[in-house]
């Protein structure tokens, strides 16, 4: 999708399912533009069975403004209401930054690397299963 700016950066959003784990990994700005594309794979995701953990990986997100930043707490949100572990990996410079100033980083689990939030939990082994890719430009 492009910016509001025309910069013509791409946002792409997959998903790889692991045991009763879910990975997102998000890659690009996540903003007014993109932030209904991370929406509309989300609620693809929310459609799986048996999803204990959902790792949202932002360490490819170069942007994240205000808008974006809704949809991250609209995601923590549903992710309370159905039981889901939510987990951001990857969270650094523009993300890390948004989440300090709002006040917001202390409301998410953040670990480093979405391996390491995988191994942590012990959803180590990939199950057949789907893996979705989404893209707008």
């Amino acid at each position: 999708m492009r910016d509001a700016a025309g910069s013509g950066a791409e946002f792409t959003v997959t998903t790889s399912t692991y045991n009763e784990v879910i990975i997102v990994r998000a890659r690009g700005e996540l903003d007014l533009a993109s932030a209904p594309l991370l929406r509309e794979h989300l609620n693809g995701v929310w459609e799986l069975p048996g999803a204990s953990l959902l790792i949202l990986d932002l360490t490819d997100v170069a942007f994240c403004d205000s808008t974006g930043l809704g949809e991250l707490v609209r995601t923590l949100k549903r992710s309370q209401a159905r039981g889901t572990r939510l987990v951001l990996t990857g969270v650094h410079g523009p993300v890390a930054r948004v989440l300090a100033l709002s006040g917001l980083r202390s409301a998410f689990e953040v670990h480093p690397t979405a391996e390491e939030a995988v191994h942590t939990t012990g959803g180590l082994h990939e199950r057949p299963g789907r893996e979705r890719f989404t893209s707008a430009s």
